[in-house]
């Protein structure tokens, strides 16, 4: 029986579960929303989870779970982007950092494919980048009439 046994195995090893999770991770902090299978986002939800949380403490001892969670060169600079980009928009917010949006099926391999992204979190839309869309869509109003 598989009792108290929590998690996903995804048919893999022990430590390629680590790094495809690490590396999942990774590209979820820096793009702040990618597509994946449905077991792989859920169980992608509560790694990163966790990471945020690390990162609303703020000190020292966070930061460094960050890193041994997410190794190698990447972890310093995927820690910095967690600490001072997405964990003060969740300061108040105690936990569900993260959404699971359910897509359709792969094409190739007919798998459930799921959408992860972070809550309240617009990703790759500047203030500036706004300010210019609006004032095309200014223009495109005078034009026409």
């Amino acid at each position: 029986m598989r009792h108290q046994k929590k998690g996903r195995k995804l048919n893999r090893t022990a430590s390629h579960r680590k790094a495809l999770f690490s590396n999942l991770a990774a590209s979820l902090v820096i793009h702040k929303k990618i597509t994946t299978t449905d077991a792989k986002g859920k169980e992608l939800r509560s790694y990163v989870e966790r990471l945020v949380t690390y990162a609303k403490k703020g000190d020292v001892h966070g930061r460094r779970l960050i890193q041994k969670k997410i190794p190698g060169k990447r972890g310093k600079e995927i820690a910095n982007i967690l600490i001072h980009d997405i964990a003060p928009s969740y300061m108040d917010r105690q936990g569900g950092y993260t959404r699971l949006i359910k897509l359709n099926n792969r094409k190739n391999d007919n798998a459930p494919v799921s959408l992860i992204e972070f809550v309240d979190i617009a990703p790759g839309i500047t203030e500036a980048e706004v300010d210019d869309k609006t004032d095309k869509e200014k223009e495109d109003v005078v034009t026409k009439e």
